[in-house]
């Protein structure tokens, strides 16, 4: 066999499905739990300069964070070797295993797993659809910051009417109702909204809610792909033809 036959046969044993939604879920991980991580350590930092005086008004917050700081480490161990043994599973399905080990035979253990494989998958990008839905929440919080902080940046000809515009923090639940001062009103807001490390955790959360759309368009893929190789390694067993995906 010539080096052309040798390169086109394991080009054609590759699981390019499988590895773009590698590729994608990688990004995706990084992007969520990296921005994720310094952004709740930005928020705290702003709720403790900003939003509480007092160390048990926001001494709760501060362990729900350390909490899902914790959460973020396991999830992107999680998720990296999920991905691998995806990415594994997708190669043992494709043409290379049959050219490699000769006629291909489907074991009941093999379909077994393949499907153990789709199960998890799914129930994975439903849950991950909810991360989606709740990593939104930080970004329509800070939304609403900078749209009122951009409504007293017009309205600083008429004082008076400033002063009425607020942003609580404990609305959100982020502080309990007795904490003092708990919001920022007026030029005090509009002053909050100009520091840098306003900025960069509005920025963080942004790119942490693209890395969970990016992770659950990974994880959708990886649902279709999975379930093409089940319905091919079933395939495989009668005819002993690789697959693609």
């Amino acid at each position: 066999m010539g080096c052309y036959e040798c390169c086109m046969r394991c080009l054609g044993g590759v699981p390019y499905c499988s590895l773009v939604a590698t590729l994608l879920c990688f990004s995706g991980i990084a992007l969520f739990c990296g921005c994720g991580h310094q952004a709740l350590t930005e928020t705290e930092r702003l709720i403790e300069t900003y939003f509480a005086r007092n160390l048990q008004d926001y001494i709760t917050l501060a362990y729900i964070i350390q909490y899902f700081q914790y959460v973020i480490y396991g999830l992107a161990s999680f998720f990296f070797l999920y991905c691998i043994v995806l990415l594994a599973e997708g190669f043992y399905t494709t043409s290379a295993a049959k050219q490699t080990f000769g006629e291909f035979r489907s074991t009941m253990c093999g379909r077994c797993l393949s499907s153990t494989f789709i199960v998890v998958t799914y129930i994975l990008a439903m849950l991950w659809l909810l991360v989606f839905a709740l990593s939104a929440l930080p970004v329509y919080f800070f939304y609403n910051m900078d749209a009122t902080c951009h409504t007293i940046d017009v309205l600083t000809e008429t004082p008076a009417s400033i002063n009425q515009l607020c942003v609580d923090a404990r609305q959100y639940g982020l502080l309990p109702w007795n904490a003092v001062p708990g919001k920022a009103c007026g030029m005090t807001l509009s002053t909050v909204c100009k520091t840098r490390e306003y900025r960069v955790t509005f920025d963080l959360y942004i790119a942490a809610f693209a890395g969970a759309g990016i992770t659950l368009l990974a994880l959708l893929t990886y649902t279709v792909s999975t379930t093409y190789n089940f319905a091919v390694l079933r395939y495989l067993g009668r005819k002993g033809i690789g697959a693609r995906c």
